[in-house]
């Protein structure tokens, strides 16, 4: 009887829990088209499960619409909807949304030729399950690390919104003010009524958004980044 030899060229599965160097891991996860979310975090491998829809695609396609209404107003800024991120040697996620600025236009990410993102955006956007979810530990330790300036989470469970901001190599919470609305401290004239996106009352959130299009910190900001071009 005559022993097959094993195929020593064929790539390994990509499996949740693999310990991976991100070489290994985009190696392992080109090889498996059916993949269609993965994330290396920490050095470890975290494959998506199948979202369910009021868990997960309706709050996003809330988020990425208000996401994309300032992006439509701020010509320079750039949004991207799950992007493959290569922020280090261990980590390459792929967050719900983020919002970066052109390098062209002083931007601290970039484009690489093989269109994937380099560095770290400026705001990154999760849907987590709970504050249970990686994306409260590991990822959040990992985007810190690497200069993510501002972070936000929405826990679905517990109804719940966290947006973070760097300052002096720490995550601090922003605070709704006064009129419950939360400012972006990077992104000028980026608003939100957060209890407004948490009940859904989308009307809301997109008439505060626009107050914020329309301040003058957001005027401000749309000339400072055409003066780059």
């Amino acid at each position: 009887m005559v022993r097959q030899q094993p195929h020593t060229n064929q790539t390994p599965p990509l499996e949740n829990g693999d310990r991976l160097s991100r070489h290994e891991f985009e190696r392992r996860y080109t090889a498996k088209p059916d993949i269609k979310k993965a994330e290396l975090i920490e050095g470890i491998v975290y494959v998506a499960s199948p979202l369910r829809f009021e868990r997960h695609a309706e709050p996003h396609g809330n988020l990425v619409g208000w996401l994309w209404t300032y992006r439509i107003a701020t010509p320079g800024v750039k949004l991207g909807i799950d992007p493959t991120v290569r922020l280090d040697q261990d980590n390459e996620p792929q967050p719900d949304g983020v919002l970066l600025i052109d390098h062209q236009l002083g931007g601290q990410s970039r484009l690489t030729e093989d269109d994937y993102i380099e560095g770290a955006p400026e705001l990154a956007a999760e849907i987590a399950a709970s504050s249970a979810a990686y994306d409260l530990h590991d990822k959040k330790k990992a985007y810190r690390r690497n200069g993510i300036q501002e972070y936000i989470v929405w826990q679905i469970l517990e109804n719940r919104l966290d947006w973070f901001c760097l300052s002096e190599s720490e995550y601090v919470p922003l605070e709704p003010d006064a009129n419950g609305m939360i400012k972006s401290q990077v992104m000028p004239g980026l608003w939100l009524a957060v209890s407004a996106l948490l009940t859904g009352d989308m009307v809301r959130v997109l008439a505060v958004l626009q107050e914020g299009l329309n301040s003058p910190e957001h005027q401000n900001f749309v000339k400072q980044l055409s003066e780059h071009k």
